[in-house]
């Protein structure tokens, strides 16, 4: 193995996992950890094989998993589905239990290139021509995620929410606010309105769960992929459309709400056409404040965990100080309705 190995025990094992996977001339030439903020743990896999260089990415069960993240079992048939739908994200291979550590399930994915960092994909020179086709090629992808249901996968291992997915919503970001240390005000503020201004439940579909600016791979061709489904569960369309829109993922680009690329009414109506269905404006208005609101309370707890010693990057720290423009945010859609 080459010298390039980081963790030539862990390179070891994949190894040996692999040649009994593909073949014996599978052999690892190189082997790094990936960064970029995941909430999983991630390394580069280099191969080569007898059919040529080959490049993967191993992807295993975090240590600390965040709540409402899924498992990789659960993750792995998630993709499968959303690839069976059409969405353009990568293959799937391998679901195993203890290659990473000891009762840590992982799998392989197919290496993608394309640029995932938020900034540069709503700025960066050379990917302008990609940013005129992105948001009819992301509410395409949307569209086929949501066309999974509970009927059309029945052995999908997402549980129903209780209530619905607005009920769910409702009570999963409850106990983020409860569960913070001190009081936020205007979070209680905007949860009350969420409450009295709560739209009717809908029939669930599949939702990425964190289909934002950042979780996109992007060429200058445009999308290339969807990553991360950590978050994937049933819920309604107008939930994911309304997180895309939350302004900590615009990076900058505040003029344009859905994901710094679009506006909200030119997504909507890209994914009309992608879908077939309309989604009410007013309806991705709650989900939007509903995900500021919960975007706020997640930045908190993300600060909690460093200082509890939970975690020590300081990533965590910056993450928390975000927490109050993601308050003002919610009142500031309260207020002007938009």
């Amino acid at each position: 193995m080459a010298a390039s190995v980081h963790d030539k025990a862990l390179a070891g094992r994949v190894q040996a996992f692999l040649q009994e996977a593909r073949g014996r001339d599978v052999q690892v030439v190189a082997m790094a950890p990936l960064a970029g903020g995941a909430c999983q743990e991630m390394h580069r896999v280099e191969l080569s094989t007898a059919n040529g260089p080959l490049r993967l990415v191993l992807r295993s069960d975090a240590r600390l998993p965040l709540p409402a993240s899924l498992g990789r079992c659960e993750e792995f048939a998630v993709v499968q589905a959303a690839r069976a739908a059409g969405v353009p994200t990568p293959s799937v291979h391998h679901l195993t239990e203890g290659l990473v550590r000891p009762g840590a399930w992982a799998y392989f994915m197919d290496w993608v290139d394309g640029e995932a960092i938020g900034r540069r994909v709503v700025k960066a020179p050379e990917l302008a021509r990609a940013r005129q086709q992105l948001p009819e090629q992301l509410a395409q992808a949307l569209a086929r995620v949501h066309t999974v249901t509970p009927e059309s996968a029945p052995t999908l291992p997402l549980r129903q929410v209780l209530g619905g997915p607005v009920q769910g919503g409702l009570a999963f970001v409850r106990g983020m606010l409860d569960g913070l240390r001190e009081p936020h005000p205007a979070l209680e503020y905007a949860f009350r309105w969420l409450v009295a201004d709560a739209p009717r439940e809908a029939p669930s579909c599949l939702l990425h769960g964190d289909f934002r600016t950042g979780n996109f791979l992007v060429t200058a061709g445009g999308l290339a992929a969807v990553l991360d489904w950590e978050f994937a569960r049933w819920g309604t369309p107008a939930e994911d459309i309304g997180w895309l829109c939350v302004r900590d993922w615009r990076f900058g680009q505040n003029a344009l709400p859905a994901g710094g690329l679009t506006s909200r009414e030119a997504f909507l109506e890209a994914y009309a056409r992608a879908s077939g269905h309309r989604v009410a404006p007013q309806a991705v208005h709650w989900w939007e404040v509903m995900g500021n609101v919960r975007w706020a309370a997640g930045s908190v707890h993300q600060g909690e965990r460093y200082l509890s010693g939970e975690e020590s990057d300081l990533e965590y720290v910056a993450i928390a100080r975000r927490a109050p423009e993601m308050e003002w945010e919610a009142l500031r859609l309260l207020e002007q309705g938009g």
